[in-house]
């Protein structure tokens, strides 16, 4: 066999060369751009030759601060080729993070979206280049020598070929949310990348094809937008890109317009298109992933019966590429009523190729795959991190699998649920209450918007479930109404005693719930 390295180049290729034609479109803040992925692949060559204007050295960090784009992807696509490492980073992280995340990647350049300068132009006094890219908004651009223009800097720089790589090299880099400590970088090879992208084509996977138009509304700094820019760039798929316009009336116009047949988000966006569906027209949707934190069934009901929308769910981490697990309809499932076929769609699914999921108990043995004993969740396979960058180890047990914090069953068929995290869990009596479990069924009431629970000192079970609400607007509901509610639906002993109502939910950058940040809160109101 050919020893050919796997690399983003080759991605480069099959774009330009068998899908030349297609479209990649960019909502801006004046309206959108088109180009083809001809176009962007030839300007990606362009803007490997920029990084050599600029003097970045090779395998150093590139930072990006940019919305779902046109030219993050070209950055996508250039900085890997060029033997340099692309780091996307999250404008929504506090200063502090963001100073931290900068100094530990000791990125050379950064490349930052107009609109987004003013939020991060205080954390890049130490960056050596800053090229702004014009996304049509109106802010003004620092008088600095270090600031340049990204079209100007890629009208001089002629198409460069890609830089020769192994496979084994850094191409990525991309933080963790730090919820539970400081961030950790997870470092992506060539290799694992296209090995990643390829598995996102897959039939029962994400199955995405040149036949698709697809729409990463997860964000581009976010574990590579789920490597969803990959995959269509390998499919030769038209590409849809949301841009700065992020509300449910410019994402929902997007999906219409362009009749978007694949898109995927946390079930925070979600919730905020909910309102909008009776008007909408979704027929093209083949396939709408949610991933980031649990999918309640009661918003894919919502989905499903006001718009003919079917919500999947799906799981990974940062330190998995990300993808893990993807829910799909299996054989066994034929015969299942709509109700079940839904309950099925809402849990993390089956892992996807070349990955391996198992269930380790409290005393280190591996958990039977019955649907019913829970244990931690661990995986492995070549897209998964054995570390992070630098010098800080993951957790890996004995024999090499990362340890990944959540709590989970398997069921005889492969279907992952997860049960909690293990910090999430509430120790009531003795006897575990699953949060998520518990938030799911809250959240199903028709006046909820959003719940999440947390475990609250008890002098006589040692934690009891504190349940904090945010009602649906216009609604009104006491703590008495949720007790009724839930009675028959959950264990008597899960029920909260106590259920605070309020404004909002506290959330990381990315749309998950910071129970960190929740649980201060509500200790500061006691």
């Amino acid at each position: 066999m050919q020893d050919r390295p796997l690399d983003v180049a080759s991605l480069m290729r099959r774009a330009s060369g068998l899908f030349a034609g297609k479209r990649v479109i960019t909502a801006t803040a004046a309206g959108e751009t088109a180009a083809t992925w001809g176009e962007v692949v030839e300007r990606a060559r362009r803007l490997t030759g920029v990084l050599d204007l600029l003097e970045v050295p090779a395998g150093a960090r590139v930072g990006t601060f940019g919305w779902n784009s046109q030219r993050h992807v070209e950055l996508y696509l250039a900085v890997p080729s060029a033997g340099r490492v692309l780091h996307t980073l999250n404008h929504r992280l506090f200063a502090a993070d963001l100073r931290f995340i900068l100094a530990d990647a000791a990125d050379d350049v950064i490349f930052v979206d107009r609109s987004l300068l003013p939020t991060v132009w205080p954390v890049l006094a130490e960056a050596r280049h800053i090229v702004v890219m014009d996304d049509e908004g109106d802010e003004p651009i620092p008088d600095d020598p270090r600031v340049h223009d990204y079209e100007d800097l890629l009208a001089r720089a002629p198409a460069t070929a890609p830089a020769v790589v192994a496979e084994t090299d850094a191409a990525s880099l991309c933080y963790t949310s730090g919820t539970t400590g400081r961030p950790k970088g997870v470092l992506y090879s060539h290799r694992s990348i296209v090995l990643h992208t390829l598995v996102l084509l897959g039939a029962d996977s994400l199955a995405i094809s040149e036949r698709d138009v697809v729409m990463p509304i997860v964000p581009m700094f976010h574990v590579n937008a789920w490597g969803l820019p990959y995959a269509a760039a390998m499919a030769g798929a038209d590409l849809v890109l949301p841009g700065p316009r992020m509300s449910p009336d410019a994402l929902a116009l997007q999906l219409t317009r362009h009749k978007v047949t694949f898109t995927a988000a946390v079930p925070a966006i979600w919730r905020s298109l909910e309102p909008l569906l009776p008007g909408l027209d979704l027929t093209a949707l083949r396939m709408t992933v949610s991933g980031g934190s649990a999918l309640p069934q009661a918003l894919s009901q919502a989905y499903e019966e006001v718009a003919g929308v079917t919500l999947s769910s799906s799981w990974g981490m940062t330190e998995t590429s990300p993808l893990v697990t993807c829910a799909r309809l299996a054989s066994t499932h034929d015969g299942l009523d709509a109700a079940a076929r839904r309950e099925v769609l809402c849990t993390p699914g089956r892992p996807v190729p070349l990955t391996e999921v198992r269930l380790v108990g409290e005393d280190g043995s591996v958990v039977a795959h019955d649907g019913t004993t829970p244990g931690e969740v661990q995986v492995s396979g070549p897209t998964v991190a054995s570390g992070y960058f630098g010098s800080t180890p993951a957790d890996l047990s004995a024999d090499g699998w990362l340890r990944t914090g959540d709590v989970g069953t398997i069921d005889r068929d492969g279907y992952l649920r997860i049960v909690d995290r293990t910090k999430d869990l509430v120790k009531s009596g003795g006897e575990w209450i699953s949060s998520v479990t518990l938030e799911n069924e809250i959240m199903a009431h028709p006046d909820v918007a959003e719940a999440a629970v947390v475990a609250v000192p008890d002098d006589r079970w040692g934690e009891r479930p504190l349940a904090c609400v945010v009602l649906a607007p216009g609604r009104t509901l006491a703590a008495e109404d949720l007790r009724a509610y839930l009675a028959g639906r959950v264990a008597s002993w899960w029920v909260p005693d106590d259920f605070r109502f309020l404004a909002e939910i506290p959330k990381t950058a990315t749309g998950k719930f910071a129970k960190v940040a929740l649980r201060r809160l509500v200790f500061a109101r006691e």
